[in-house]
């Protein structure tokens, strides 16, 4: 069984969990074809014009997030690094959100420094460890949570969806005599997780939770904090494919990417109701269904490269069209610089923790 493994043979064993860079290490000779096919190594920083180098690193999450019909986006408020908590809770009741909140850096990926916040205290305590410009978002209540991976070809007209992620939440069921911390010890995913729920759980892990009762001890829904990613392609038909037509059909620049979003039922979903989007990720978007544990590795490489060669085709259109690509020795600063930042990134449980999402 799964959970009986030691933690370290799970993080091996289990493609998931791999260090970002060793899963798409088998992938470069593909890079380098696609490469070769759209005469640019860095073909893919044109797959999405309006947004700075196709969504590699470095967007702006507002300024995507302004491209989208309010309807389809939860209240939003960005804030400088400089602003103070009065200022911050000024602008909260002037926009008439409600604690609990989301609060995230604007710039940032893989689920990092992003926060629920019950409280004005814990808001406080958030900013005073914030080093960055940041972004609070109203707290979506809907139980579905889905990462929906799309495209759209800018010559030839077609859409599609090639990929749906369906996040199960980090959470126990009680049986009426067992702690939580009990609970959480008998799932290797869970167990990854502890050192995370001991700070943010505290004495409560040693509460017994009764027969049958659920409770999520993790809202945010994203691999690194232990998120369950479960494949839903058998969300995908012509009726969604419409429905994201319509949703991405003013973001100006924007033809391949990731929804994250919430929605309240998955007829709400086809209807095009109730949709929520809470960011929108670009090139570099992984399709996220190939983390369903039931997955494998082959599989998950199929996949992969099929996502690779559409982007490649949308960056193509695009280029074009007169779509500019990033430089390569360009791109390579940047992304020397950006990992440079981030000494977490060197070691296994660094990159368990940033491996997704994008």
């Amino acid at each position: 069984m799964r959970h009986r493994l030691p933690l370290f043979l799970v993080k091996i064993i289990y493609y998931e969990y791999w260090p970002f860079w060793l899963f798409f290490l088998p992938l470069v000779p593909y890079w380098i074809y696609l490469s070769i096919k759209a005469r640019s190594l860095t073909y893919f920083t044109a797959a999405n014009p309006g947004i700075i180098h196709g969504g590699v690193f470095g967007e702006s999450k507002i300024d995507i997030l302004d491209k989208i019909d309010p309807r389809y986006r939860p209240t939003t408020l960005f804030f400088k690094l400089s602003a103070t908590l009065p200022e911050v809770m000024s602008r909260i009741e002037q926009s008439d959100l409600k604690f609990p909140m989301i609060i995230k850096p604007d710039v940032g990926e893989r689920g990092a420094e992003v926060e629920k916040v019950d409280n004005e205290t814990e808001l406080a305590d958030y900013l005073k460890g914030s080093d960055q410009d940041f972004i609070i978002q109203e707290f979506v209540d809907f139980d579905i949570e889905l990462g929906v991976l799309y495209h759209k070809l800018p010559i030839s007209g077609t859409s599609n969806i090639t990929s749906i992620v369906q996040k199960e939440f980090l959470g126990v069921t009680g049986d009426g005599a067992s702690t939580i911390r009990e609970l959480l010890s008998r799932n290797e995913r869970a167990k990854l997780q502890m050192s995370i729920m001991e700070e943010k759980h505290g004495e409560h892990l040693e509460d017994v939770l009764p027969k049958g009762k659920y409770e999520n001890l993790q809202p945010i829904g994203n691999h690194c904090l232990g998120t369950k990613f479960l494949s839903g392609q058998h969300l995908i038909n012509s009726d969604l494919v419409a429905v994201f037509d319509q949703i991405s059909e003013n973001i100006g620049g924007f033809n391949f990417g990731r929804f994250d979003l919430k929605v309240s039922s998955i007829e709400d979903l086809y209807a095009g109701k109730n949709i929520k989007v809470m960011e929108l990720n670009g090139v570099t978007s992984e399709p996220g269904h190939i983390y369903d544990p039931k997955y494998n590795l082959l599989r998950a490489y199929k996949d992969t490269m099929f996502s690779m060669k559409t982007s490649c085709k949308v960056s193509i259109e695009n280029i074009k069209n007169g779509a500019k690509v990033t430089p390569f020795w360009t791109m390579f600063r940047l992304l020397r610089g950006h990992f440079s930042e981030r000494p977490e990134s060197q070691n296994l449980e660094g990159n368990v923790k940033t491996m997704m999402t994008k």
